[in-house]
């Protein structure tokens, strides 16, 4: 497994152009990105072979194996790299310490993620522009707005990446796609490192997925790799100028000669940013005169659902929208015409003067804080895996308005505790049932704690795979116990 250093050079710069049949890849992970690269890896004609410890992909297994992939599932599948390997690559939640990643690290064998394969699948002769979106919260929101300002001034666009489609299954698609949206998370840009993106933002950065970067440097480490988006990039590096080290790591970025700093602020904006002026998004960055002018591209009003945060992100989307020369007209009507996907915000009902609120997809401190500051009273339903954060601060910022706290999930105790700290005579209700139907007490509980003019507020700052299938699973189960608590 030592020593293949001809097949190893070539693969290391291997483009869609490339003899791929003398390849032989491992895919890590049977995943919604580990079928997509394993399909797009069989269109180029590679020997291609699936490893994944979970039986509970038969169903994508069987229909690789029809196209002569080689699909190993269960206990032990994923122990030991196949001899001959050439390239992995892996699945984005992979963690480099998984044995057979370090195993390919030993061997020398390149470990790509999809999105590094998805490059090189356009190169050298058909590549679509990048636009791409990165931070700790925020993403696909502004993902999605991008993705609307680019169909509205008529460009084929479509949303991949972290947003939940593989930026592969678009490629293969049969359309001729001028520009992606792409959402990146930490995880997929850790295992990028040549693409060349044409404009790039990072929105934020703030603890979270401290359990994948184990250890004391491990902040440290998820802010390299959230930076790691600008490396490259060929026209525009956009940062968010409430948050330095967004601004740092676009000093610190290697890019091409030409490629433009952009900042977007909620305040007025200086030349070359996007920002506020009587309440319009304006552009001082994209406009030929911009030391003098500032041309509205929309109304803060068109920003739905209406929250600061929300606010930076579409500032955000237009910004990358702009390097790419959508027209300014495009920029507000891709806001009036999007609509969000759920769990963000989302009012489910009001009754009595109460309203119920999902923010299920606010699944770290900061999230949960952007919900906070979008109202004045409130009872908190939180808890679930807290991925090695904390909730200090959070607790002790929004404290004075809180009307009560429920408590669920595995690091239940974790939140209980920090309430207790901060918000000693606050209402707390923890309830220990890791069972689904929980949601059911938890929203009677919520319920009883509320007074007119409250909102009970589904943010749970955490992560929801220990009782739940997904954020949005737990959102939907929110919503259902809310309506049955209502009737």
């Amino acid at each position: 497994m030592g020593g293949r250093p001809v097949t190893g050079e070539w693969i290391r710069s291997a483009n869609r152009l490339s003899d791929w049949s003398r390849a032989q890849v491992v895919v890590a992970g049977l995943g919604v990105s580990g079928f997509a690269a394993a399909d797009g890896l069989m269109s180029l004609g590679a020997k291609v072979t699936v490893l994944d410890e979970s039986e509970s992909h038969a169903d994508k297994a069987t229909l690789l194996e029809t196209l002569d992939v080689t699909v190993r599932l269960g206990r032990g599948a994923t122990a030991e790299l196949p001899p001959g390997t050439d390239l992995v690559v892996t699945s984005p939640g992979w963690r480099p310490s998984a044995p057979l990643l370090k195993q390919a690290a030993a061997a020398g064998v390149p470990v790509w993620g999809e999105t590094e394969l998805a490059w090189r699948m356009m190169q050298p002769d058909r590549s679509i522009p990048w636009l791409a979106v990165t931070g700790t919260n925020g993403k696909t929101t502004t993902t999605q707005m991008l993705e609307s300002m680019l169909i509205a001034d008529g460009r084929k666009a479509a949303a991949v990446g972290n947003i939940g489609r593989p930026i592969i299954e678009a490629i293969l698609d049969d359309v001729d796609y001028d520009v992606f949206a792409v959402e990146l998370s930490s995880f997929q840009l850790h295992w990028m490192n040549n693409v060349n993106l044409h404009s790039a933002v990072v929105l934020n950065v703030h603890a979270d997925h401290l359990e994948w970067y184990a250890g004391d440097d491990g902040m440290q480490r998820y802010t390299d790799d959230k930076a790691k988006i600008y490396q490259g990039v060929t026209h525009s590096c956009v940062y968010n100028v409430d948050e330095p080290v967004t601004e740092r790591m676009v000093e610190d970025a290697e890019v091409v000669e030409g490629a433009r700093a952009i900042g977007f602020t909620l305040g007025t904006p200086a030349i070359s940013m996007l920002g506020i002026v009587d309440d319009l998004i304006v552009d001082r960055a994209f406009v030929e005169q911009r030391r003098d002018s500032a041309l509205e591209l929309a109304k803060i009003s068109d920003v739905q659902p209406f929250a600061p945060h929300n606010v930076a992100n579409a500032l955000a989307a237009a910004a990358l929208a702009r390097s790419y020369g959508v027209r300014a007209p495009s920029v507000a009507a891709g806001l009036q015409r999007l609509q969000l996907a759920g769990h963000r915000i989302q009012k489910v009902a009001e009754s009595g003067g109460v309203a119920w609120v999902d923010d299920s997809k606010a699944t770290n401190p900061h999230a949960a804080n952007s919900a906070m500051q979008a109202f004045d009273s409130f009872v908190w339903i939180a808890g679930g895996q807290a991925k090695g954060t904390t909730f200090d601060e959070l607790i002790s910022s929004h404290r004075s308005k809180m009307r009560g706290a429920v408590v669920i999930g595995v690091d239940r105790h974790l939140i209980a505790e920090t309430l207790a700290r901060h918000a000693p005579d606050l209402p707390v209700r923890v309830l220990d049932s890791t069972d689904t139907g929980v949601m059911d007490e938890v929203v009677a509980l919520a319920g009883a704690m509320a007074r007119p003019g409250d909102t009970v507020l589904l943010s749970p700052g955490c992560a929801s795979l220990d009782m739940f299938d997904s954020y949005s699973d737990r959102g939907d189960a929110f919503a259902q116990a809310v309506a049955r608590y209502l009737n």
